[in-house]
């Protein structure tokens, strides 16, 4: 089944080509925001004075391999210490869902994240970098916000606390 997937996975990246979206923001700055798979909003905050207020936006499609650059990412970063998860989820993969089940629940012996109704969400990264992860960020559900004024509310909010 492994061998399929990693095809059809292969022929994705050549019929539906997705560019690694990140934009950097402000070095100093703790917060970060993910757009899940709400690449117009993305783009939005990435042309915006929010970008003077955030470390960085990305966007997050997959409960496995997204979910493992985004740890990856940010632990490596020790100034960031929240995300603001908001757009829409990405349909079938659930990876905002994901997300917040990991940070809750940890995986499981089989590097399941625990919880998660996606349907493959295993990682590879390590249970010691997921408990790093889960020590160094506290996560804003805004899941299926898509106004950008909302989530500069949201964003001056935490600048303020």
């Amino acid at each position: 089944m492994n061998i399929i997937e990693n095809i059809v996975g292969e022929i994705c990246k050549i019929v539906l080509p997705i560019n690694e979206e990140i934009f950097f923001g402000n070095p100093k700055s703790q917060i970060s925001i993910c757009t899940l798979s709400s690449m117009k909003l993305l783009r939005e905050i990435s042309n915006s004075s929010l970008m003077s207020e955030i470390a960085l936006v990305g966007r997050l499609l997959s409960e496995n391999k997204g979910i493992d650059s985004l740890i990856k990412h940010v632990i490596s970063k020790k100034n960031i210490k929240t995300i603001l998860i908001c757009g829409k989820d990405t349909m079938g993969h659930r990876s905002g869902h994901s997300l917040l089940k990991l940070h809750e629940n940890g995986v499981d012996s089989n590097s399941r994240i625990i919880g998660s109704s996606s349907p493959d969400p295993v990682l590879t990264i390590t249970k010691s970098e997921i408990q790093i992860f889960q020590k160094q960020i506290i996560i804003i559900n805004k899941i299926g916000e898509t106004n950008i004024s909302e989530i500069k509310h949201s964003i001056n909010s935490l600048l303020k606390t």
